[in-house]
């Protein structure tokens, strides 16, 4: 992708935008070359606010074939066409005044930057949005209060439909990774940047030493030399109650979907990303009673790596890319996005499905030159999600480890394990960003490996451990299409007032000779803090050796199951460091002092059954997706 050689845009740097409270944020405006503002015609504007700096490399973003793009030159790319584009840092972060509390005053900020936009004489009245992670997020908080002007969207990876339930928390369990991002975010705040002794301080710790002393106290934490990063991060952290603080603006969208205008929106994530849940809920909060167009794609990459196709081991392709895939690149595809929204052009002769979704799997399950497996997968098309023709499906989970359909009919048939929470089961891939340098996501075999943060026993299969239930189907008699949401059932007890239950959904390959042992591959997870076995909104502690039902949501996925593989669904109760550690003590994970071995058992009797529910359909029912079968 070459583009068109073009005369210097103009550039209005650093105009600093005030905000509601006197606050003013740093923004970069990039006009046409030769733009003449006041005299020529105003023009459509693209907004993007971004924690990350206005002016900085792009990681994502891809410009004949350079992979990490300065914005200025992703903004040349849309004005050479005849737009206006807006970076701004996000309040706190880079050019910006305020402090920095992550995620809670991007509505405000981001409403009043669109009330700035549409008094500037180059803006005639029109605005659409973009961005990547964050930059979603900042999307969804400014839509939320309807904002003037606001006529299209493209998130990418982001924008909280519910925080607590994922990209935060997941069913009362904290995601360590913003811990992680926490820490690699402080060095580059503006006291790290002007304090040379914070920076040291900073650059001193060792994080993944930080991560075998959980949970952290506040004042000796890594993030201890930058206060503000540290406050938010055990604000978040301990709130482990669906409380008030959960419903605010700018992690909750569900609480604002009919206040968010009518307009187009398209969706993209991937199902090893850390986003799969928010973005699926947004589709389905922004469909419902609306007639404006949502288009959702879902690839198979990590978090924003739409163009790489492999995922932690996983290798899938070249169909996996985007570019050359979906539509001739990334940026071609907004272009054409705004130019139909923004600046009315007509629609494509190519088709535009609502769903664009990688089905993964079907490859040959051989390494290949690089050391990968080969998992394969090819873009399918749907008229919804979740896809229609998918049927929902239980699974049982039996006591001899089979899962197959059919219900149990054992009056007291159960498994019972020990949990440690100082040995917990080490996290080995899955839908996972901002991890490093503690753990990293995507498919991997489950087998433990140094690579892996907490790995004890390299060479094992996880499927080894004592803590960990296995149960998989016979070897599959044909080709078999999960693709929605999964959904586990667990009838459960303790003799502990409080544990976790996990559960993990694995394409099982048969032996082969790159891979004698065969080769688990993990394709989503899920947890359960039971102390919210009757309402998110309070913890109840357990009553030892009562049989409670649990329903854990692992993240949707979309793979095909190829004959003779199994389908495999592991129970635990940990997967850290994806998660906090359940002490098992009832005290909150974030602040105990004490440990203790949970005895946990899975009910798996006629009375009490456990099950999965996946959605199956027959791969030649699906719909394959034309080549480019997307705007381009």
């Amino acid at each position: 992708m070459t583009a068109p050689e073009v005369s210097p845009a103009v550039l209005l740097a650093d105009q600093m935008v005030r905000m509601r409270d006197g606050v003013r944020l740093a923004t970069d405006v990039h006009l046409p070359p030769g733009y003449r503002s006041g005299q020529d015609a105003p023009l459509p504007v693209i907004l993007e606010r971004t924690p990350y700096g206005k002016a900085e490399v792009s990681r994502s973003e891809q410009i004949d074939g350079r992979l990490g793009v300065p914005r200025p030159e992703v903004a040349r790319y849309f004005t050479a066409r005849g737009f206006a584009v807006v970076f701004q840092d996000c309040r706190g972060r880079y050019g910006s005044e305020g402090h920095f509390t992550k995620y809670l005053s991007e509505g405000p900020d981001g409403f009043d930057t669109l009330a700035w936009i549409l008094q500037q004489p180059w803006c005639n009245g029109r605005i659409g949005t973009m961005g990547l992670s964050y930059a979603a997020h900042t999307q969804m908080a400014l839509a939320c209060l309807n904002p003037p002007g606001l006529a299209c969207m493209v998130l990418d990876s982001g924008g909280f439909s519910n925080g607590y339930q994922c990209g935060i928390r997941q069913s009362g369990a904290f995601e360590l990774k913003q811990a992680t991002w926490a820490y690699k975010q402080a060095k580059l705040s503006p006291a790290a940047q002007q304090d040379p002794l914070v920076l040291a301080a900073l650059e001193a710790e060792d994080i993944r030493q930080w991560f075998m002393r959980m949970p952290w106290r506040p004042g000796h934490s890594p993030l201890a030399s930058v206060p503000e990063y540290e406050d938010y991060l055990f604000e978040q952290w301990r709130a482990d109650t669906f409380d008030e603080s959960w419903r605010q603006l700018g992690i909750y969208a569900q609480g604002y979907y009919d206040a968010i205008p009518d307009i187009p929106v398209a969706l993209m994530s991937s199902w090893y990303d850390a986003y799969v849940r928010t973005t699926l809920e947004n589709y389905a909060g922004l469909t419902q009673g609306r007639r404006s167009p949502v288009r959702l794609i879902m690839g198979p990459w990590l978090h924003g790596d739409r163009n790489t196709t492999h995922s932690g081991d996983a290798e899938f392709g070249p169909r996996a890319a985007f570019d050359g895939n979906l539509a001739r690149h990334w940026l071609g595809f907004r272009l054409a996005w705004f130019q139909r929204w923004l600046q009315d052009a007509p629609a494509g002769a190519a088709p535009d499905p609502v769903a664009r979704l990688f089905l993964m799997g079907g490859g040959s399950g051989a390494r290949d030159a690089q050391g990968r497996f080969d998992h394969g997968g090819a873009w399918i098309q749907a008229d919804a999600w979740p896809v229609p023709q998918a049927r929902a499906t239980a699974f049982y989970l039996h006591a001899d480890g089979r899962l197959d359909q059919r219900a149990p009919t054992g009056e007291a048939d159960r498994l019972r394990y020990q949990y440690d929470p100082r040995n917990p089961v080490p996290t080995i891939g899955g839908a996972l960003t901002s991890g490093q340098p503690v753990f990293e996501g995507g498919g991997f075999d489950q087998r433990e490996d140094a690579r892996f943060f907490g790995v004890r026993q390299p060479g094992l299969p996880l499927a080894a451990r004592d803590d960990v239930l296995v149960f998989q189907t016979e070897p599959l008699p044909e080709d078999l299409a999960v693709a929605g949401p999964v959904t586990v059932r667990l009838h459960i007890s303790s003799d502990c007032p409080d544990t976790d239950f996990t559960a993990k959904l694995i394409d099982v390959y048969p032996p082969s000779a790159d891979y004698p042992q065969g080769y688990a591959l993990n394709l989503t997870d899920g947890i359960f803090r039971c102390r919210f076995h009757e309402t998110w909104d309070e913890a109840r502690p357990l009553a030892p050796g009562k049989v409670y039902e649990i329903t854990i949501e692992p993240f949707a996925t979309c793979n095909l199951f190829q004959r003779g593989h199994r389908i495999r669904l592991d129970i635990s109760s940990s997967n850290f460091p994806k998660y906090d550690v359940n002490p098992n003590s009832g005290e909150s994970a974030a602040d105990a002092r004490e440990k203790r071995i949970a005895l946990n058992t899975v009910h798996l009797s006629a009375a009490h059954p456990s099950s999965v529910t996946l959605c199956v359909a027959a791969p030649r029912d699906l719909t394959p997706l034309p080549a480019h079968g997307a705007v381009t």
